[in-house]
């Protein structure tokens, strides 16, 4: 099992964190299909998901790609509880792909919401703001609020 440096699993509260940085490709995106496969196959409970989009500096997916991605989500999880999935987007391409994802997903177990606002996508998920940015990013935004 491959441990995967930008993705943390926080059990406490019940939330899978990935905060992708540089270029988001297929390979980086199968590999964390995998993971999230894996823990939800263990899991003893349904656990939210959280992605952070912001330090992408480059995003080489396509449409296809990200269509059968989704559609492929959207039957893992036929049958399941229902789960949030919350996406920070800080660029116009990677809100473009995720409204595809939540359009993809629609109708399923997985609650898709895309947030541009840190309070925002705290509240979705329901979890301290340090939980989802670390301990420095979070402090230094608690300030600015």
């Amino acid at each position: 099992m491959e441990i995967l440096p930008d993705v943390q699993f926080h059990e406490d509260l019940w939330l899978v964190a990935w905060r992708p940085r540089g270029i988001l490709d297929e390979a980086a995106v199968n590999k964390v299909l995998v993971d999230l496969l894996r823990r939800e196959t263990m899991a003893a409970q349904p656990f939210n998901r959280y992605c952070d989009l912001s330090a992408i500096e480059s995003f080489h997916l396509t449409f296809k790609y990200v269509f059968h991605a989704a559609l492929h989500r959207r039957l893992s999880c036929a049958g399941r509880a229902p789960v949030k999935s919350a996406f920070y987007v800080t660029h116009p391409e990677a809100a473009h792909l995720v409204r595809i994802h939540a359009l993809l997903t629609d109708y399923s177990p997985l609650e898709v919401e895309m947030f541009r606002r840190t309070r925002s996508r705290r509240e979705m998920v329901g979890v301290p703001i340090e939980s989802l940015m670390g301990q420095r990013l979070a402090a230094r935004h608690l300030e600015s609020w």
